[in-house]
């Protein structure tokens, strides 16, 4: 797919990812400068994530002047509010990496129209790969289409994962959760940037992921990118609703129905015991 072909509205989230990208590797070389501030527990933003917020809500209103804005860092604060167009923008996903120089981070970026996300943009800028997908069209990666892994045992499948790691996460259940995937999969992964992570499930790296505590902007972008490749992606009890309720799971149909099956007695949504504070 030659960029000639992109959706106009993708094309600038392309031009808004790349520009983030490139104030994220240029700080990459000096690491040793940057402020970091933190937002709670094990919970850092940096100079760098407000840098690229900057230029990418600039170059999408820029272009897009009365649509809305969510963004990770600086919340509703630009736009339009009122629009039926929302952008949802993380800047920077996997800082605590980045702050450590570990390569494993992304910008992400989705446009959601009437609150179903219509175009989405997941920038690598260390590999400089671009994840992207208009729905109805596909996902790629740079100009190659996507499709979800083709394994069908979950013994055989490789699943990702994130941990919680914020203070009222609850940790005794997901580590019970961890052991059930452990036990009945080839392998769990956690690199610690979960746009990336719906990627690498798009792209048939993973043949899975699940996580829980996530917010919007986390999986905005990959849960399209996922969807048009040819997965599915849901919370734990296999439901669609996912984008607000702080649990996901994402996968190829056949391992995605049986991770259902192993998820759904951990799912806050019909579990009534936890109720820790978030």
């Amino acid at each position: 797919m030659s960029s000639a072909a992109m959706h106009p509205m993708l094309n600038v989230a392309v031009k808004a990812a790349r520009a983030a990208g490139s104030i994220i590797n240029r700080a990459s070389l000096d690491l040793e400068s940057i402020k970091v501030g933190a937002k709670g527990v094990n919970d850092f933003v940096t100079e760098v994530d407000h840098a690229a917020e900057a230029v990418i809500i600039k170059t999408l209103l820029d272009a897009y002047p009365q649509h809305a804005i969510l963004a990770e860092e600086s919340g509703k604060e630009h736009g339009n509010q009122r629009s039926d167009y929302q952008w949802i923008i993380d800047p920077l996903d996997g800082t605590t990496n980045f702050i450590h120089g570990l390569p494993v981070y992304a910008v992400s970026i989705a446009l959601a129209f009437k609150g179903v996300v219509q175009q989405a943009v997941v920038y690598d800028p260390t590999r400089n790969d671009l994840f992207h997908a208009s729905k109805g069209r596909g996902a790629y990666l740079n100009d190659k289409r996507l499709r979800v892994s083709r394994r069908t045992r979950l013994a055989d499948a490789l699943v990702g994962t994130g941990f919680p790691f914020r203070k009222g996460d609850n940790f005794q259940r997901y580590l019970k959760l961890f052991e059930a995937v452990m036990q009945q999969t080839a392998g769990v992964r956690r690199p610690g940037a979960a746009s990336l992570d719906l990627c690498y499930v798009a792209a048939g790296w993973y043949d899975a992921f699940f996580e829980t505590g996530l917010s919007p902007w986390d999986v905005a972008a990959g849960s399209l990118i996922i969807t048009e490749a040819g997965g599915l992606v849901g919370n734990f009890t296999g439901e669609a609703d996912f984008l607000h309720q702080r649990e996901l799971l994402a996968g190829s149909p056949k391992i995605y129905a049986q991770l259902v099956t192993l998820l759904q007695p951990y799912s806050r949504v019909i579990s009534s015991e936890d109720s820790s504070p978030e």
